[in-house]
C-alpha cells in the first residue's frame, strides 16, 4: 500500500448499475470551444452517453451538476468513444460512439445561455453505419497518409476489420488464424494496424497490404479466394508476447522515434516499429489500464499504469518513480488539460467512479490512541495468567476430553542392577496413550550381568470396561444379535456390572444397556425363563467388547460361588455375512487407497514435465508461446491436492475400517470358541490364523496374510486326507488380491471343518514360533496417564 494518495481534484458516481469498460472513457475538446480545455466523455454499456467539464470548487457546491454538460440515453449499448475529426466537409472534433451492431458520429454543439441555467448543449448526429457483424472494438488515424481527416477502423467478434472512409464505407478484410478478437492500434508512422492474436503474439498489418487484399463477405470466401486467385493477406512482422494482452498504445507526441506498448497480464512490454523488444518490465501485480505518455526526461516515455490493488503506478521507462492509492479500481485512465490545472490524472472505474486526480504529497498517517500509563503488578499479572491456562485447560477438558481416562502407578524391583532403564506403555488402536515413553528417572553405577545386552520385562493387563462406554437405556429392536447360552440358572446381570448398577433403570438385573463414546449402543437381555443371554446392537463389531466381557465376568462369578462345571456355550449358526460385510468394507478402502496412490503417481509426473518444459521456455532469451502449459500445470496442481485430500481422507477411513475389522474377527473368534467349545491352546490359534497383523500396511494387507494362513490350515490339520498332513506352506509373495471371493471361501470352510469336529494344532511346525496377539481391545480414542 502507498503512503501517498492520488488527490481528488474532481469526482462523480455515474448511475446506479451501469457497467464500464476501458473503452468507454475519452478526453478532448469535442465541442470545440477553442479554449484549450479537455472534456471527459463516458459512455455505459446501459446507453448512457455523459459529457462533463470538470472545474475545481469548494467542497459544499454541487459539483456533479455543474460540471455535467449532457446526458443522453442512447438505444444500444456504447461499447467504445473516441473524439477526432470524423466529418469529410469540417476539419472539426466529433464524437464517434461504437455500438455492438451500429456506429454513430456526432457533433457536440454548445449554445450561450441568457438566464440563470447557463449554457445548453446539444447532441446531434451527423451520419451513421449499420453494422453486418458484431463490433468488438475501433481505432482511428489517419489511414494511408491523408491530412486533415480521420478514417475509422472496427474490428469485429468474428475478425474482421471494417474500414470507414468517415461518411463511406470502404472494405473490409479477415485476420487470417483468427479466434478470439484482441486490442487493436493504428500506428500512423507506419501506417500500419497492431492486434494481439489469440495465439499470444503481436501481429503487424500495414493498410497498403489490408487495400490491396482480397476482398470477402465471409471468412471461408475469403480462405478459398486466398488459395486460388487475388493476394494474401500477409502480416507484416510478428513477435511471440507468450501471454494474453489487456490493451495497445502508440503514443503520438512521443520523443522516442519508435514506440509501441502493450500491457500483458504479467509484463509491460515496449517495441520498436518493426517489432523489436526495446523493454519489457515483469509486472509484480494484475494489471487492470495503463497509458504511455511523454516524458519531460528526454529519450524516455511515462506510463500511467493501475491495477487491481487500487493502485496508480508511474514509471519512467522500467523505473517506478510514483505509487499513489486510489479509491477504487481503474478500468480506463487519461490524461486531460482543464483550465484551473494542467495534466490531470482522468480514471473510470467498472462500476462508474470517475475521478480527476493529481499526484500530491499529502500522506496518510494513522495514530495510535495513547495508552493510559500505569505501573504494571507483576504478581497480579502472573495470577491473571494462571487463572486464564486453569480455565482454558478446564474447558478443553470438558469439551475434547469427554473421553473416559486412566491413571495408575507402576512399580518396578530388579534383583540386579540396571543401567538406563526406560518404560514403553503400548495399546492396540484405536486407544492411545498422551505419552508412550518414559525415562525412569534413576540411573545406578553398578555393573551388570551381561553387559551391552539389553533386556525386556513385559507386563500385560485389562483395562476396565467402563473406560469406554456408559450405562444407558435398553433397546428392544436393533440389527445384529446373538445369544450365549449357559448351564446355570440366569444370574442379575447388576451383580455380574456392578459399576454399571448406578444408571441401570432394569433393577432386577434382566436388561443391561452399554452406550460407546463412539455411539453405538450395546443391550444385554437375560431371559427369565431359560439359560439364554441375548446381546444386540446396531454395530456388529460392537457387539464383541460386551460379549467378551459377559463370558469372562460369568467364569469369574460362578468361580466364586464355588460351580466347578459352568460352561458358556453358542448354539449358531455364525453369522459369516454379517462378517463378511466388514471385511468388504475394509478390501474397498486398500482398493481405492491404491488408485489414489497410482492417479497421485501419475499426476506427479506429469505435474514434473510441465514444470520442466515451463523452467525450459523461461530460460530462453528468446520469448516463446507457453502453448497453454501455465493453464495445465495450474490444473494438474489442483488435481494433486484434490487427490492429496482424497487419499488422507481414504487413509483415516481405512484406519478405522481395520479397528472395526479386528473387532468383528475378535467377535468371530469367540463364537467359534464357544460353538465348539475350543480349548485355550486352540483359540490362540485360531486367533493367530485370523489376526496376524497389528495394522494394516501398503506392502502386507490383512486379507492376503490371513488367505495364507487359513489355507495353510486347511491343507494341514484341517486337511480331510491324512497324507496332507505333511505338506507345509509354499513360500510365495504375497500381494493384495484383486477380490476377496477366495479369502471369504476359505474361511466359510474354516468355519465347516472345525464345525465338523476338525482340531486345530501346530504339532507339526513345533519349530515356528506361534503369535498371540495381546488381549483387550476397545472400540474407543482413550488418554492413559502413566504416573
Amino acid at each position: 500500500m502507498s503512503l501517498f494518495k492520488a488527490r481528488d481534484w474532481w469526482s462523480a458516481v455515474l448511475g446506479e448499475g451501469e457497467e464500464f469498460d476501458q473503452g468507454c472513457l475519452c478526453v478532448g475538446d469535442v465541442d470545440n470551444s477553442g479554449s484549450g480545455c479537455d472534456k471527459v466523455v463516458v459512455g455505459s454499456y446501459m446507453g448512457m452517453l455523459r459529457i462533463f467539464a470538470p472545474h475545481a470548487s469548494k467542497p459544499a457546491e454541487q459539483t456533479v451538476a455543474d460540471a455535467q454538460l449532457l446526458e443522453v440515453q442512447l438505444r444500444d449499448p456504447i461499447i467504445q468513444v473516441e473524439v477526432g475529426k470524423f466529418v469529410s466537409c469540417s476539419e472539426l472534433l466529433h464524437l464517434a460512439v461504437l455500438h455492438p451492431r451500429k456506429l454513430s458520429v456526432y457533433a457536440v454543439s454548445g449554445t450561450a445561455g441568457n438566464v440563470e441555467h447557463g449554457d445548453q448543449y446539444q447532441l446531434r448526429l451527423v451520419y451513421e453505419h449499420n453494422l453486418q457483424r458484431t463490433a468488438c472494438n475501433m481505432t482511428y488515424g489517419p489511414f494511408g497518409g491523408v491530412t486533415g481527416h480521420h478514417f475509422i477502423c472496427i474490428q469485429s467478434m468474428d475478425g474482421m476489420l471494417m474500414f470507414f472512409e468517415q461518411e463511406s464505407y470502404a472494405f473490409g478484410r479477415f485476420l487470417p488464424g483468427f479466434l478470439l478478437p484482441g486490442p487493436l492500434c493504428y500506428c500512423a508512422r507506419t501506417d500500419s494496424f497492431i492486434t494481439v492474436s489469440s495465439t499470444r503474439q503481436v501481429e503487424c498489418y500495414r493498410y497498403e497490404t489490408l487495400a490491396v487484399a482480397t476482398d470477402a463477405d465471409t471468412r471461408q470466401d475469403s480462405e478459398q479466394q486466398s488459395k486460388s486467385s487475388g493476394k494474401r493477406l500477409a502480416v507484416s512482422w510478428l513477435l511471440v508476447l507468450g501471454e494474453q494482452a489487456l490493451d495497445i498504445y502508440v503514443p503520438s507526441a512521443s520523443p522516442m522515434a519508435s514506440s509501441i506498448f502493450v500491457l500483458g497480464e504479467r509484463n509491460l512490454f515496449c517495441l520498436r516499429d518493426s517489432g523489436q523488444i526495446r523493454f519489457m518490465k515483469k509486472l509484480e501485480y494484475n494489471p487492470s489500464c495503463f497509458l504511455p505518455y511523454a516524458s519531460v526526461s528526454e529519450g524516455t516515455t511515462n506510463v500511467l499504469l493501475g491495477n487491481h490493488n487500487n493502485m496508480l503506478l508511474v514509471y519512467q521507462d522500467t523505473t517506478l518513480k510514483w505509487a499513489a492509492q486510489l479509491s477504487c479500481v481503474p478500468v480506463a485512465v487519461r490524461v486531460a488539460n482543464f483550465l484551473e490545472l494542467k495534466g490531470l490524472v482522468v480514471t473510470l472505474s467498472s462500476e462508474g467512479h470517475l475521478q480527476c486526480s493529481y499526484m500530491g504529497t499529502d500522506p496518510s498517517f494513522f495514530t495510535a490512541p495513547k495508552v493510559e500509563a500505569r505501573e504494571v503488578n507483576y504478581d497480579e499479572v502472573d495470577a491473571e495468567m494462571k487463572a486464564l491456562h486453569k480455565n482454558c485447560i478446564d474447558e478443553f477438558n470438558l469439551n475434547i476430553i469427554k473421553l473416559c481416562s486412566l491413571s495408575f502407578q507402576i512399580k518396578v524391583s530388579c534383583r540386579s542392577a540396571l543401567q538406563s532403564p526406560k518404560l514403553s506403555v503400548c495399546v492396540q488402536p484405536p486407544l492411545a496413550v498422551t505419552q508412550d515413553q518414559f525415562p525412569t528417572g534413576f540411573t545406578t553405577c553398578s555393573v551388570p550381568l551381561l553387559p551391552g545386552v539389553p533386556r525386556v520385562a513385559q507386563c500385560k493387563f485389562v483395562l476396565p470396561l467402563r473406560l469406554v462406554c456408559c450405562p444407558t437405556s435398553a433397546s428392544k429392536n436393533s440389527k445384529y444379535k446373538i445369544t450365549v447360552d449357559t448351564n446355570k440358572p440366569p444370574v442379575n446381570l447388576n451383580e455380574v456390572f456392578p459399576e454399571f448398577v448406578a444408571k441401570a433403570e432394569d433393577k432386577e438385573g434382566n436388561a443391561l444397556a452399554f452406550q460407546f463414546i463412539a455411539g453405538s449402543r450395546v443391550t444385554v437381555l437375560a431371559s427369565k425363563t431359560s439359560q439364554r443371554y441375548r446381546i444386540q446392537s446396531e454395530s456388529f463389531e460392537d457387539i464383541w467388547l460386551v460379549a467378551k466381557e459377559l463370558v469372562q465376568r460369568f467364569d469369574r462369578h460362578f468361580a466364586k460361588l464355588g460351580v466347578k462345571d459352568f460352561r458358556n456355550s453358542f448354539s449358531g449358526p455364525i453369522p459369516l455375512a454379517e462378517y463378511f460385510e466388514t471385511v468388504d468394507h475394509h478390501f474397498e478402502l486398500r482398493v481405492n487407497a491404491q488408485k489414489y496412490q497410482d492417479l497421485l503417481s501419475e499426476r506427479a509426473v506429469q505435474f514434473r514435465a510441465i514444470q520442466r518444459r515451463l523452467l525450459t521456455r523461461f530460460k530462453d532469451k528468446t520469448p516463446a508461446p507457453l502453448q497453454n502449459l501455465d493453464t495445465l500445470m495450474e490444473g494438474t496442481y489442483r488435481q494433486v491436492i484434490a487427490l492429496a485430500d482424497a487419499a488422507e481422507e481414504n487413509r483415516a477411513c481405512l484406519v478405522q475400517a481395520f479397528s472395526r475389522l479386528r473387532s468383528a474377527t475378535h467377535l468371530l473368534i469367540l463364537l467359534v470358541s464357544l460353538w465348539q467349545g475350543l480349548s485355550a491352546e486352540q483359540t490362540a490359534i485360531l486367533e493367530a490364523t485370523l489376526l496376524p497383523l497389528l495394522q494394516d500396511t501398503p506392502q502386507l494387507g490383512w486379507e492376503e496374510s490371513v488367505d495364507a494362513a487359513v489355507s495353510h490350515l486347511l491343507r494341514t490339520c484341517l486337511s480331510r486326507s491324512p497324507k496332507d498332513q505333511a505338506i507345509s506352506l509354499s513360500t510365495m509373495q504375497l500381494s493384495m488380491p484383486k477380490d476377496t471371493s477366495r479369502l471369504k471361501k476359505h474361511i466359510t470352510l474354516l468355519c465347516d471343518r472345525i464345525g465338523k469336529g476338525g482340531r486345530l494344532s501346530l504339532s507339526s511346525e513345533a519349530n515356528v514360533p506361534t503369535p498371540v496377539m495381546l488381549p483387550g481391545q476397545d472400540s474407543m480414542f482413550v488418554h492413559v496417564h502413566v504416573n
